[in-house]
């Protein structure tokens, strides 16, 4: 490595269970010169410190340097969606690189971050990198990690998929703003803050919903949508403010009844 150069290494972490790291991310783990942890602020600290237990279960003396970091928040001035995610990244970035030369100034860098989940599903960490391999010299390393919807369908022992069918994996505001798509009669639904399962006619729908998926304070539901959406929507506040965060998921199927 030249001494200016940064290796960022992307390592997924499953969903919090540290028994969800491979083999190849515990390696990394132990291989790179720092760690660097978001911490999203208060009432999300849990968050951070998952991932502190996870670095000291998998990672042996030495080990990196490990800090963390506070995450930038999107600005609510900015109307468009896409264009404050945009801005958004950029200070991540910003931030990132400033912290990498805080603590590694004058030597090459080899930097892990840990990301929930697996790093290509519906996480911007390697677009934020993106960002900065115009101003610096940076390689890119990504280790898969187990995705939440392995966890869900684990967590309920159903498969993602009927018989040789398609699957739809999108979000919640998708199904809000444009209903069931036509590509698939199964929905794996992510990224829903609104349980946005609401907004669809529950007719013939049948819903497998799991909360912290693969974590020991894992919570799952699952039934005809009619039956058990008021108590998933319960469920999911209660755990909302016990916590201070949650991260849920969920299936929904047309069945042929």
């Amino acid at each position: 490595m030249r001494d200016d150069s940064i290796e960022l290494s992307l390592i997924g972490i499953g969903t919090g269970n540290p028994e969800h790291l491979t083999l190849q991310a515990v390696r990394a783990l132990n291989e790179v010169d720092l760690i660097l942890i978001p911490n999203k602020g208060s009432g999300k600290d849990d968050l951070a410190g998952l991932r502190q237990e996870i670095c000291t279960q998998a990672i042996t003396a030495p080990g990196p340097q490990i800090v963390e970091f506070d995450l930038p928040v999107r600005d609510p001035a900015i109307a468009d969606y896409k264009a404050r995610v945009d801005h958004w990244h950029d200070a991540i970035a910003r931030v990132w690189i400033d912290t990498i030369r805080a603590h590694l100034p004058t030597k090459a860098a080899r930097v892990g971050f840990l990301v929930w989940g697996d790093p290509s599903l519906y996480d911007s960490t390697m677009r934020i990198a993106e960002r900065l391999k115009a101003n610096h010299n940076i390689t890119l390393k990504v280790i898969p990690g187990v995705t939440s919807i392995q966890a869900l369908t684990a967590a309920h022992a159903i498969p993602v998929n009927e018989i040789g069918a398609p699957f739809t994996v999108t979000t919640g505001r998708q199904l809000r703003e444009t209903g069931w798509p036509d590509s698939a009669d199964t929905l794996v639904i992510m990224l829903d803050g609104e349980c946005s399962f609401q907004a669809i006619d529950p007719t013939g729908v049948e819903i497998w919903w799991s909360a912290y998926a693969g974590m020991e304070n894992q919570i799952s539901r699952s039934g005809r949508l009619s039956a058990v959406s008021r108590d998933i929507i319960e469920t999911r506040a209660h755990a909302r403010a016990e916590h201070g965060w949650i991260m849920d998921i969920y299936l929904l199927r047309k069945t042929s009844a």
